[in-house]
């Protein structure tokens, strides 16, 4: 069967969870694969999705070691969309230092 995998990288500007593990991940871009395998028996190329992996990059006496996390397409996008929630400072709904002593 076909195999493909693409690349794409997210930005969290927040740190956050990853469903099923239980450290929490630094604010941070990183790199998510994709993998899919190709229907076959169709009149077009359609693929469908097989696995979806957060690349973790590992710091301190972890540096230079690379973990790929295995998600789903849901949970990452759940991850994604809590960290958008968080106000931040260079964001137009964050507060002015005025609003901030209120």
């Amino acid at each position: 069967m076909a195999m493909r995998s693409t690349n794409s990288t997210v930005t969290f500007k927040h740190p956050f969870f990853l469903s099923g593990y239980t450290d929490e991940l630094p604010a941070g871009d990183y790199d998510v694969v994709v993998q899919e395998e190709l229907l076959e028996g169709l009149s077009f190329a359609a693929y469908r999705r097989t696995a979806t992996y957060l690349t973790v990059r590992g710091k301190g006496q972890r540096a230079g070691r690379v973990e790929l996390r295995s998600t789903s397409e849901r949970d990452l996008e759940t991850a994604l969309g809590l960290d958008r929630r968080f106000p931040t400072r260079d964001s137009e709904t964050a507060l002015s230092p005025s609003e901030d002593l209120k």
